[in-house]
């Protein structure tokens, strides 16, 4: 179970790394970035498929893989892009947060 959160974090960490990868690639005009874009997505859904084969539900893995994602991201964003991050973001982060309580509770499945 450890090591199946451990690879939903690294699916993740890889999928903030791309994304953050994409803004600084400026529409793949710096093509330097290219590369932690395609190998971030790729080793991402590579992980996603492996958290998912060994079987946590889809709605928890799916929602606390965006989640946190979406956080990190915007966070990140922010202090590296200046990217605007103000109160009524942050309070739609907490109700994500919020959203993905409420799915650990209801998922009653056993993860390997």
């Amino acid at each position: 179970m450890v090591l199946t959160w451990l690879m939903l974090f690294g699916a993740i960490f890889c999928e903030v790394v791309a994304t953050l990868s994409l803004r600084a690639s400026e529409g793949f005009s710096r093509f330097v970035w290219v590369v932690p874009v395609v190998l971030g997505y790729g080793i991402c859904f590579f992980l996603l498929a492996k958290v998912l084969d060994r079987g946590m539900p889809t709605a928890l893995t799916y929602g606390v893989w965006s989640c946190v994602g979406i956080i990190a991201t915007a966070v990140i964003a922010h202090f590296a892009f200046r990217d605007p991050l103000n109160w009524r973001m942050w309070l739609g982060m907490a109700i994500i947060i919020a959203g993905i309580i409420v799915l650990q509770w209801g998922s009653h499945t056993a993860v390997r």
